[in-house]
C-alpha cells in the first residue's frame, strides 16, 4: 500500500473535490428518503389495519343483544293422561334442555378438559393458545391446531351462525375477530362461567341427530344425562370435535380412541384419579349403546299417527290465526320451538282401534290393492321430468278403458309399474326418484270423540301399514258422500227444531220425482203409505226425507248444516263456480239423502252427531287443549267452546229415534252389549260410501268405508264391515263403564197419538206411543178415525190431556235458540232436483207398535 506524501495528497483531494462531495450527499439523501418512506408505509399500513379492525368490531353484534341460547329445541306432545308421546324435532332441533345442575360434573369436566382447558381462567379468549397455534402454524405450515374457547365456540354456533357459508380467508378472519371481541364482552357481562358452559352443553352437536347432551344421552344409552358414568361422559365429549368421525354407533373404533384422549386429558388435569381413568377406560360402553339402539329401534317410529298428522296441520293454523305467524314461523315454531302440547288424544282409546284395524279378520277375504305413485326422471339432455300416477293410468287406458289402477295384487300392481317404468326409460333416461305404495281396498276411516268436550280421543285414517308421516288421512282429508247419515242434520233436525214438526208428523210413501223428473228410490223399491218422522228414520225411507226436506226448504236445511260444523259444502259462491262457469249449490233436494257436491269428511260428520249427542251443543273437534312455550308459558289455550245448534228436546227426540234405528232398524248390527247406542246408517245409491255414525251416553264414533277410486263395493261382506269394526271398537271402549241410558231433558213427555195422522186419537185410531217437545203436543183430534157414540157414554176421565196453545213454547232458530229474537222463516223454496238416493237396508214397514184405541 502506498503511504507516500504524493499518494496521501491524490486522496485529500479525492474526498474533499466537489464531485466527490455531491456523490455522497446524494447518497445520504436517498438513505433517508428511503427509511422516511418506511416510516410512513409502516404508519400507513398501522393506520389501515388499525381502521380496518375498528370498522370490523364497529359491525360487531350488540353484546346487550346477543342471545347465546340454543336456536332450536325439540317439541313434545303428550296424551291425555300427560304422558310423552311423540317428539318433534327439525334436524338441527333435536334438542333437550337441561341446566347445568342436571348435568355431571364429569361430563363438564370432560367437555372442558378436551375442549378448553384454561376454561375457568381466560377472559373469553385463550392468548396462549393463539400463541401455541400461530407457532405450529409457522413451524410446520398446518393450521389444524384450535384456538377457539368454548365461550367462541358458543358464539360461533348460536350468533355467527352462517360461518358455514364462509367461503375467503377474509370473511372468516372477519369473523374469527368479531367472534374474539365479543367472547371478551360476554364474559364481561355474564361473569359465570357456569351460565356460559350450560348453554354450550345445550347447543353442541353430537351426532345422530341429537343436539345437546341431554338429546345424546337420549340417543346413545337410551338414558337421562343426569345418570351417565364417567365412561359415558367422556364418550359424548369426544364426539363434537367431528360429530360423524365420532359418532360411536357407526365409528365406535374411532370414538374408543377419542375417548381415551379425553380420559388422558381429564387425568393429567387433576379431574379423575388413577383408579377412576383405569374403571372407565375397561367399561364396555360400546355394548350398551348397540342395545339402546335397537331397543329405540322397536320402541319408536319415526312415521307419525295419523292423529299427530292433523294435531301437526291444527296447530300451524292456529299458531298462524290465533298468534299471527306467518306459515314458515308457525312451522319453525313447532318443531324448533321446544313447545309442549297437550292433546286429547286417549292411548287406550287409539290403541283399540288400532288393533282391531289391524285384524285381518275384521275385513273381507276378496282384498284389492290401489296404487299410488310417482316418478322422475333425467332425460338425456339433463332435463327433470316428473310422472304421476295419474299419467300412468292415462297410458295404460289407452289399450285397456277400464284400468283403475286396481289390482288383485301387489305383483300383478308391480308388472304394470314395470311395463310403465321400461317405457320411460327407453330413450336413455335414468331415475332421480321413484315412490311405490299400495294401500288395500276397500279402505275404512274411523273417528272418536268426546261429545261432552269435543275431544277427539282417537283417529285412524286408513287400513294397512302407515309407511309416512303427513299421508293421506281418510279421517280427516278426504270428502265423502255421506249417504243416509245426512237425513237426521239436513233435514230432520230442522224439520223438529224450527217447523214444527213431530215424530209422529207424517207422509206419504210413495214415488215422488225430483223437480227434474228424476225418480226417488227406496231401498227395495217399495213403498208403504203413511209413514211417521220415526219410522222413516227408523227404515231410512228416502221418499219421505225428500219431501220433508222440501217442507223444510234447501236454504234452512243448509243453513242447519253449516250450523252443524260441515266445512265442505257449495253454497253458489264464486269458490263454487269451475272453469266453465257452472255454479254448484248444496241448496237443493238431494242434500236431504246426502247427494252433495263434494262431500263431507269424517270427522266434522262425526262432530255433527256428536252435537246431537250432546244436547244439541256443537263443539268443534278440539285435538289439544294446550300449548306451551319452552319456557313452561301458556301460548294458546284451546277452550272448547261450543253452540247450541237444536234445542235439547229436539236432541233428545232424535236420539229416541236413531236408538230405533239400532235396536229394529237399519242399524241393528251395532247393537252393544253394555251401552245404549243410536246411531243412522249411511249408503250411496251405488255403494260406493258406506256409512255408520252412532253414539252412546259416552262417546261418538263415525266409521266409513270405500274405495279411494271410488269403486262400487262389492256385494257380500264388504258392505258389512265396518258396522262390524265399529261395533268390536265402542265394545271394547265401554267394557267395565256404568251402563247408561240416555237421559230425557225436561220439557219431553209421552203420549198416545194416531199413528196415521200424529194427532190425539179418537175411537177406532191405530194408536201409538210417541215422545214430543210439549211446545208441539198436538192439540187437535184425528179427523179420519172415529165411529159414533154416544156423548153421556163419554166421560171426562177417558178424555186426553189437551195443553193450551197458549201454554206452547216458540221453537228457536238453531243460532237463537233462546229465542231472543223472533226471524221469519225463510221461504219455502225447492232447490235444483237430482237422483241422489242414498238407501239402506230395512224390513219395509211403515208401521210402529200399534194399538187400535176402542
Amino acid at each position: 500500500m502506498n503511504y507516500g506524501k504524493k499518494s496521501a495528497s491524490k486522496k485529500r483531494n479525492a474526498l474533499i473535490s466537489r464531485s466527490s462531495m455531491m456523490g455522497k450527499r446524494a447518497h445520504v439523501s436517498f438513505i433517508r428518503v428511503l427509511f422516511i418512506g418506511l416510516i410512513a408505509l409502516c404508519v400507513a399500513v398501522s393506520s389501515l389495519g388499525i381502521g380496518s379492525i375498528r370498522g370490523i368490531l364497529a359491525n360487531t353484534p350488540d353484546v346487550n343483544e346477543v342471545d347465546i341460547m340454543p336456536l332450536g329445541y325439540a317439541t313434545f306432545l303428550y296424551d291425555c293422561n300427560g304422558n310423552q308421546i311423540r317428539k318433534l324435532a327439525a334436524p338441527n332441533a333435536n334438542r333437550l334442555p337441561v341446566s347445568i345442575e342436571q348435568i355431571p360434573e364429569d361430563l363438564q369436566h370432560a367437555v372442558v378438559a378436551i375442549e378448553d382447558e384454561r376454561f375457568y381462567e381466560h377472559n373469553g379468549i385463550d392468548v396462549r393458545g393463539i400463541l401455541r397455534a400461530g407457532v405450529k402454524a409457522l413451524t410446520t405450515g398446518s393450521f389444524s391446531e384450535g384456538a377457539s374457547t368454548i365461550t367462541q365456540q358458543l358464539l360461533k354456533n348460536n350468533v355467527f351462525t352462517n360461518w358455514t357459508n364462509e367461503s375467503t380467508q377474509i370473511e372468516r378472519f372477519t369473523r374469527k375477530l368479531q367472534e374474539q371481541y365479543l367472547a371478551i364482552e360476554i364474559e364481561k357481562k355474564i361473569n359465570d362461567k357456569s351460565v356460559i358452559l350450560e348453554n354450550y352443553l345445550n347447543t353442541i352437536n353430537l351426532g345422530a341427530g341429537a343436539y345437546g347432551v341431554q338429546a345424546a344421552a337420549r340417543q346413545y344409552f337410551n338414558k337421562d344425562v343426569w345418570d351417565l358414568n364417567l365412561s359415558e361422559c367422556a364418550t359424548l365429549a369426544g364426539i363434537t370435535q367431528a360429530p360423524t368421525k365420532y359418532n360411536p354407533i357407526e365409528n365406535p373404533k374411532e370414538n374408543a380412541k377419542r375417548r381415551k384422549e379425553v380420559l388422558d386429558h381429564m387425568l393429567d388435569q387433576n379431574y379423575i384419579t388413577q383408579e377412576q381413568y383405569d374403571e372407565a377406560l375397561n367399561d364396555d360402553v360400546y355394548t350398551r349403546i348397540q342395545e339402546a339402539q335397537a331397543y329405540n329401534t322397536q320402541s319408536s317410529s319415526k312415521t307419525y299417527s295419523y292423529f299427530e298428522d292433523e294435531l301437526t296441520q291444527q296447530v300451524i293454523n292456529d299458531l298462524m290465526n290465533i298468534k299471527g305467524y306467518t306459515k314458515t314461523q308457525a312451522q319453525n315454531l313447532l318443531y324448533s320451538g321446544g313447545l309442549k302440547i297437550m292433546t286429547t288424544q286417549d292411548p287406550d282409546i287409539q290403541n283399540i282401534v288400532d288393533e282391531e284395524y289391524s285384524d285381518p279378520s275384521n275385513y273381507p277375504d276378496y282384498v284389492q290393492y290401489a296404487l299410488d305413485y310417482a316418478l322422475t326422471v333425467k332425460q338425456p339432455d339433463g332435463q327433470e321430468v316428473n310422472y304421476s300416477k295419474e299419467m300412468m293410468k292415462l297410458y295404460f287406458q289407452n289399450e285397456d278403458p277400464s284400468f283403475d289402477l286396481l289390482f288383485d295384487s301387489q305383483d300383478e300392481g308391480q308388472t304394470y309399474i314395470d311395463r310403465y317404468k321400461a317405457n320411460i326409460l327407453a330413450d336413455g333416461s335414468t331415475v332421480v326418484a321413484e315412490r311405490v305404495s299400495f294401500a288395500p281396498q276397500p279402505q275404512s276411516a274411523m273417528t272418536i270423540i268426546d261429545q261432552h268436550t269435543g275431544y277427539v280421543k282417537a283417529i285412524i285414517g286408513g287400513r294397512g301399514t302407515k309407511t309416512a308421516s303427513l299421508t293421506l288421512n281418510r279421517a280427516t282429508d278426504s270428502t265423502r258422500q255421506p249417504g243416509s247419515t245426512f237425513k237426521i242434520v239436513s233435514t230432520y233436525a230442522p224439520a223438529l227444531n224450527e217447523k214444527g214438526m213431530t215424530l209422529a208428523t207424517t207422509y206419504e210413501d210413495e214415488p215422488i220425482t225430483y223437480e227434474n223428473g228424476a225418480p226417488v228410490n227406496n231401498a227395495g223399491g217399495n213403498f208403504n203409505g203413511t209413514t211417521t218422522l220415526r219410522t222413516a228414520i227408523r227404515n231410512s225411507v228416502n221418499t219421505v226425507a225428500v219431501q220433508c226436506f222440501e217442507d223444510v226448504t234447501p236454504e234452512l236445511g243448509l243453513k242447519y248444516l253449516d250450523n252443524f260444523g260441515f266445512t265442505t259444502l257449495a253454497h253458489g259462491t264464486e269458490a263454487d263456480t269451475d272453469a266453465n262457469g257452472n255454479v254448484y249449490t248444496d241448496a237443493n233436494l238431494p242434500t236431504a239423502l246426502g247427494g252433495l257436491t263434494y262431500g263431507v269428511k269424517n270427522v266434522e260428520l262425526c262432530a255433527a252427531y256428536a252435537a246431537i249427542a250432546n244436547g244439541g251443543n256443537y263443539i268443534k273437534p278440539v285435538y289439544y287443549t294446550k300449548i306451551l312455550d319452552h319456557n313452561g308459558n301458556v301460548l294458546i289455550e284451546n277452550n272448547s267452546a261450543g253452540r247450541s245448534v237444536i234445542k235439547e228436546t229436539t236432541a233428545y227426540l232424535l236420539t229416541s229415534a236413531l236408538e230405533d234405528v239400532v235396536q229394529n232398524g237399519t242399524g241393528t248390527a251395532c247393537q252393544l252389549d253394555n251401552m245404549a247406542v243410536a246411531g243412522k246408517t249411511g249408503t250411496t245409491d251405488e255403494y260406493n260410501d258406506l256409512w255408520f255414525v252412532g253414539y252412546t251416553p259416552y262417546y261418538t264414533c263415525a266409521v266409513w268405508s270405500g274405495y279411494d277410486g271410488n269403486q262400487k263395493i262389492p256385494e257380500g261382506d264388504a258392505r258389512n264391515f265396518h258396522k262390524t269394526l265399529w261395533r268390536k271398537v265402542m265394545s271394547r271402549i265401554h267394557q267395565g263403564m256404568e251402563y247408561k241410558e240416555f237421559e230425557q231433558p225436561a220439557g219431553i213427555e209421552q203420549i198416545s197419538v194416531c199413528s196415521e195422522t200424529g194427532l190425539l186419537p179418537r175411537a177406532g185410531c191405530p194408536v201409538i206411543e210417541e215422545y214430543f217437545d210439549v211446545a208441539t203436543i198436538p192439540t187437535d183430534y184425528c179427523d179420519q178415525h172415529f165411529y159414533d157414540y154416544d156423548e153421556e157414554d163419554y166421560s171426562e176421565d177417558q178424555e186426553m190431556e189437551i195443553y193450551e196453545e197458549d201454554s206452547l213454547t216458540p221453537t228457536p232458530d238453531p243460532e237463537n235458540p233462546d229465542n231472543t229474537d223472533n226471524p221469519e222463516n225463510p221461504d219455502d223454496n225447492s232447490g235444483d232436483g237430482g237422483d241422489e238416493p242414498a238407501p239402506d237396508g230395512g224390513d219395509g214397514s211403515s208401521n210402529d207398535d200399534i194399538e187400535y184405541y176402542d
